[in-house]
């Protein structure tokens, strides 16, 4: 049993959801530290004082070649068998929007890839445009750690490039029938109101994709931004709908934790 659960939430240039992602991790009960991906370079070794990394939200580096791409291209050359080691003993991974990119561009996502082509990529939203708005989610597996298998929740989003595809139909349904489907675009369940009045899948992903988890159940992408749903309060529609305890995205962070209990 783990005394104390120690978060790194791993930020770079451009990044913008740092923040917010530390804020949710104290308030699932973790301790957090903040570091530049360039003093994570200089220094590996300390991933073995953390139990969670995350990388969070925003545009690294602008996504000026594509989204999260400099930044995948820094920890593939620099720490991938540290994450793989990191993972390997049992610990935490979790890539919220452009951290998903990364996730999936360095082949943590949806297997663990070490040689040849990815079979899978985030590519811009079909119809395109920015998606800016409140979704239904639903867990599809019951491997992750992050996740409560068939439970519903609400989430917002805020990206450009969120569209998941495979390069083939058979390396997706292989993706499936693995359980690597962890999250996908829903309606409003039974007694949920339809807030959002647009399409519940926002941007085209196969199979409604929202999130991927990896063999393990420990490695966690998802577009969707559960930081930004951690109180009530946060909801747009707070003061009109019947008050919770908590914002659904919390939910996440919470169950996170107590795997180390």
């Amino acid at each position: 049993m783990v005394a104390e659960v120690r978060v790194l939430v791993l930020r770079a240039a451009g990044t913008n959801c740092d923040l917010e992602t530390q804020h949710a991790w104290e308030r699932a009960g973790a301790r957090v530290a903040r570091l530049h991906i360039r003093r994570l370079i200089e220094q590996p070794r300390l991933l073995d004082e953390f139990q969670v990394l995350t990388i969070p939200g925003g545009f690294s580096y602008g996504d000026d070649i594509a989204a999260g791409r400099i930044l995948a291209a820094q920890v593939q050359r620099h720490l991938i068998e540290h994450l793989r080691a990191f993972v390997d003993a049992g610990r935490l991974v979790l890539g919220i929007c452009n951290g998903f990119q990364v996730l999936v561009q360095v082949g943590l996502l949806p297997a663990r890839r070490t040689v040849g082509p990815r079979t899978c990529t985030i590519a811009p939203n079909e119809p395109p445009g920015f998606q800016d708005r409140w979704i239904y989610l639903r867990a599809e597996t019951e491997r992750c750690a992050f996740l409560e298998s068939g439970r519903t929740y609400e989430l917002p989003i805020a990206h450009g490039e969120g569209r998941v595809l495979f390069a083939a139909e058979t390396e997706y349904q292989a993706a499936v029938r693995a359980g690597h489907r962890a999250l996908v675009y829903a309606a409003p369940a039974a007694g949920q109101p339809d807030l959002h009045g647009q399409p519940h899948n926002p941007n085209g992903s196969v199979g409604d994709i929202a999130g991927l988890c990896d063999e393990t159940g420990r490695v966690l992408g998802l577009m969707p931004h559960p930081e930004r749903f951690v109180d009530w309060t946060q909801h747009p529609c707070w003061t009109s709908l019947s008050p919770r305890p908590e914002g659904d995205g919390l939910a996440l962070f919470r169950r996170a934790v107590a795997y180390f209990g």
